[in-house]
């Protein structure tokens, strides 16, 4: 297993120690900044890949996030954004040291192609097989939505098909070696919508890990979530996901589009909010049901 490279700072320090230089003599420059992305970032615009917290790693595009979490027995990696950027996530995964090939697993929020598209280039590169709930098996199969997907009337590209898929039961653990991954089925702005929560440490400092899922009830204004013809019924199915994830062990919290989850504001060398929140998805979940209240109050006032 390889580990992240050590500081470029270190070489120096022991080239003096050698020397029998004080170590108060070596002047090591100030570590460069690490740029943060825009609000309006688009969803291919690459991004530096960066530590999180512990063993979790940003590797994903400055508009769509993807992470990497590693472990002396194999990685796991949550989503694979644009198909253009899939080779830029496994580039991500090697510039900060580790091997793709050592990627066990792949798991994925939900199966649209600006969460998904990468996944079969980034399966090509690693060899780990995608594992995801049955009600998305059948859009990631094919590259394209599921035809009952409120978001079919926007007619968005279809995606390259993901070759291996392995299902996985809803609220399943996945494990490789010692990282365990807690699955949860959060349906609603898709049908294979899944959220993941894991541990991560940071010598004795612990934190519970969210990555929860995209909650926006998102459709042409000609769809009606209000409307009982509409089956499955996505309303009914976010108002169940806002309750799941407003409880997830959730101390950090990362989105599906990291500006959902103001990512950008806490991470980089000066963050301006604080990364760990234990209230996070709570918050996270109680706007996008102020959202979802939103669209049906307006498709109500649109009733003759």
């Amino acid at each position: 297993m390889r580990t992240p490279p050590a500081s470029r700072h270190a070489v120096p320090a022991l080239l003096a120690l050698a020397l029998g230089v004080g170590a108060a003599a070596v002047q090591a420059a100030p570590p460069e900044p690490t740029p943060n992305c825009p609000d309006d970032a688009g969803w291919s615009d690459p991004s530096p890949p960066r530590k999180v917290f512990g063993n979790t790693w940003y590797v994903g595009t400055c508009g769509i996030s993807a992470l990497l979490i590693t472990g002396d027995d194999g990685h796991v990696l949550i989503d694979g954004a644009t198909p253009e950027a899939g080779p830029m996530i496994v580039e991500s995964i090697r510039s900060l040291g580790f091997d793709p090939k050592d990627v066990r697993v792949l798991l994925n929020t939900h199966e649209h192609i600006d969460h998904a598209g990468g996944l079969a280039a980034i399966q090509q590169a690693t060899g780990a097989p995608l594992r995801a709930r049955r009600p998305g098996l059948i859009a990631l199969r094919k590259g394209d939505m599921d035809m009952r997907d409120p978001q079919v009337p926007f007619r968005m590209p279809g995606f390259p098909p993901v070759p291996v898929i392995e299902t996985l039961a809803d609220n399943a653990e996945v494990r490789v070696g010692d990282l365990v991954i807690q699955t949860h089925a959060t349906p609603g702005h898709s049908l294979g919508g899944t959220s993941f929560t894991w541990t991560s440490c940071e010598g004795t400092t612990c934190h519970a890990m969210a990555f929860a899922d995209s909650l926006s009830a998102v459709a042409p204004d000609t769809y009606r979530f209000s409307d009982p013809a509409n089956s499955p019924a996505f309303a009914t199915m976010l108002r169940g996901t806002f309750d799941t994830v407003a409880a997830l062990p959730c101390d950090i919290l990362v989105s599906p589009h990291p500006v959902a989850s103001r990512l950008w504001y806490r991470l980089g060398d000066a963050p301006s909010e604080p990364l760990v929140d234990a209230t996070a998805c709570k918050r996270y979940a109680e706007a996008g049901a102020r959202r979802l209240d939103a669209r049906l109050d307006t498709e109500r006032q649109a009733t003759p």
